[in-house]
């Protein structure tokens, strides 16, 4: 693994669907004054659909080709912080690239917590099941191995609002170079 003060500065959010990559990462971009994406956000504007719509087209393997081409460009810009598709992870150079081009944040919640944050929302096709409760347990067994694998930081999502996980998320990147103390003040 690279050295700590050696990554370039941008910041990776991986974690599954429902861990608030999102909505932390806009507020982690906020708090430094970077540039925030969501990857899946992004493919929506370049194709023009619905993420369901490219998966009941294309397929799952249409969309992680798109995901892929996303997460290179993206990638390598600097100052960013990425908010990335729960998936990600499953493409080995997704991984490669993420680590090497920046600080990789694993966010976690249980699978509980993850049903309860996702259980209304119909725009996350891999949830259209009979027992979408189950799925969710399925997807972490094979995900969870490959989000720790790359990840620099794992922070619990669990019960904590945004701003104390952007807080302490905070003091875990200044070991990275990213943050100062004076930064870090401003979100007491």
């Amino acid at each position: 693994m690279t050295h700590p003060s050696a990554k370039p500065k941008n910041i990776f959010i991986v974690g599954p669907m429902g861990a608030g990559k999102t909505t932390i990462g806009r507020q982690l971009a906020r708090s430094l004054g970077w540039e925030f994406v969501d990857s899946d956000h992004e493919i929506v504007a370049r194709t023009g659909v619905q993420i369901p719509v490219i998966f009941d087209v294309e397929g799952e393997v249409g969309f992680r080709r798109r995901e892929k081409k996303v997460i290179d460009e993206l990638s390598a810009c600097q100052r960013l912080v990425l908010a990335t598709g729960g998936g990600v992870v499953l493409d080995a150079e997704n991984r490669r690239r993420l680590n090497e081009r920046g600080v990789v944040v694993y966010l976690h919640a249980s699978a509980e917590q993850l049903f309860k944050r996702t259980a209304r929302d119909r725009n996350r096709p891999l949830l259209q099941t009979a027992d979408p409760q189950q799925k969710i347990r399925d997807l972490l067994v094979q995900r969870e191995p490959l989000y720790r694998e790359v990840a620099d930081i794992v922070m619990e999502t669990g019960e904590e609002n945004v701003r104390a996980v952007v807080r302490k998320l905070m003091g875990h990147l200044k070991r990275f170079g990213i943050v100062n103390e004076s930064e870090q003040s401003k979100l007491r």
